[in-house]
């Protein structure tokens, strides 16, 4: 089995924060830690990293062993203190924790990149160079690449004495997928494989809520109004508070839940304390869709899409999805009817209407379908 081995210079901190990754082992014989290969768990476990700043040198991917190093990056004093000032100037904007690290992670490995070279004589040319490199070792989607290159247009008017144009930096286009989407019977049947009652109560909310993960990951328990039904969702994407309705049938499976695991603080805590793992939930998310002979690929936001969805299906005015979903913007819910299939079944195909119209003028050919054509070739 191909693995990703993972080593890096003793330093506890370090050795602490990659043991306590998912699905992570460690070798005596290579002397390294390692999980399994795959292009989703190679950038499962990059973003992980990149939380805590490490830097993965990649010329040590291709060999036999599959090993990256890390270690933490080290920076020129003077680039160190302008790193530290753009995470400031980050946090002054008012920009979520989790974008400060994204963006904060882009600019620390750009100021690397570019560590022969004083800040104030860097240009659009070092930008372009460091965008074709990252995109082409990180293999980075086209989210991502819109993300690091706002990153860099934030950095170009944060520090204006380099020579970037930030006006001129430009992102790639948004991709026009349609988002995947489970029926109802496969929700079910997710749920229904899922034993672990902690795991259960979890995606049935992220489902019948349409929570993104870092709300799910975020609420606490004086955000639930049991006896009203109610959700109160604080601080979404766009710093913007929500109220969702709770599904009846989750409130049975919440109390038991409760009882069993007595959360103090959040609806759901790491067992050693303090919040959950996203990736903990992608991973028992995956377990659950094996289990459930779900072959698409699922994520914790296709649960919040096929509620939208399901939502728009079931007859909700689009409207009032918006307002559960917490859209800014009417035209992003609208990308739900492009995947409702309720007006879409009613529509006939012209091969069925083309059958429907030859049976009408023919009772002999009525139910024969296209059996007739092969008479007809053999008669000629």
């Amino acid at each position: 089995m191909a693995c990703i081995g993972i080593s890096f210079k003793d330093h506890l901190i370090t050795k602490n924060y990659v043991s306590n990754y998912p699905n992570i082992r460690w070798s005596e014989s290579d002397n390294c830690y390692f999980t399994a290969y795959s292009r989703k768990n190679m950038s499962e476990l990059f973003d992980y990293l990149r939380v805590k700043k490490y830097f993965v040198d990649y010329s040590a991917f291709g060999s036999k062993k599959e090993i990256t190093n890390i270690q933490p990056a080290v920076l020129s004093n003077k680039k160190d203190i302008i790193y530290d000032n753009y995470l400031r100037y980050l946090e002054g904007k008012r920009y979520s924790i989790s974008t400060i690290q994204v963006y904060g992670s882009f600019i620390k490995e750009f100021l690397i990149f570019s560590e022969g070279k004083e800040m104030e004589f860097v240009t659009k040319d070092d930008v372009r160079l460091y965008i074709e490199w990252t995109v082409r070792k990180h293999d980075y989607s086209i989210s991502t690449h819109r993300q690091m290159v706002s990153a860099l247009k934030h950095f170009a008017y944060f520090f204006p004495e380099c020579q970037i144009d930030p006006e001129g930096l430009t992102r790639p286009r948004k991709s026009k997928k349609l988002p995947s989407v489970l029926s109802q019977e496969e929700i079910l049947d997710l749920l229904r494989v899922t034993r672990n009652l902690k795991h259960r109560t979890i995606l049935a909310l992220i489902y019948s809520a349409g929570l993104r993960i870092g709300e799910a990951i975020d609420l606490r328990l004086n955000c639930f109004d049991i006896d009203r039904r109610q959700l109160l969702i604080k601080n979404g994407k766009g710093r913007k508070d929500r109220v969702v309705i709770l599904a009846e049938s989750f409130i049975p499976l919440f109390n038991n839940y409760y009882i069993s695991y007595q959360p103090k603080e959040f609806f759901i805590e790491n067992p050693k304390g303090g919040k959950y793992s996203p990736v903990s939930i992608r991973n028992f998310l995956k377990r659950s869709c094996n289990l459930a002979n779900i072959t698409k690929h699922v994520t914790p936001h296709t649960l919040r899409h096929s509620y939208a969805t399901h939502l728009l299906e079931n007859g909700a005015d689009i409207r009032y999805i918006q307002v559960l979903l917490g859209h800014s913007k009417p035209e992003t819910t609208m990308l739900y009817t492009h995947v409702a299939q309720r007006d879409l079944q009613s529509i006939k195909s012209p091969l069925d209407t083309a059958l429907i119209a030859m049976s009408s003028r023919d009772n002999k050919n009525k139910n024969q379908l296209f059996s007739g054509n092969f008479d007809r070739i053999k008669k000629l």
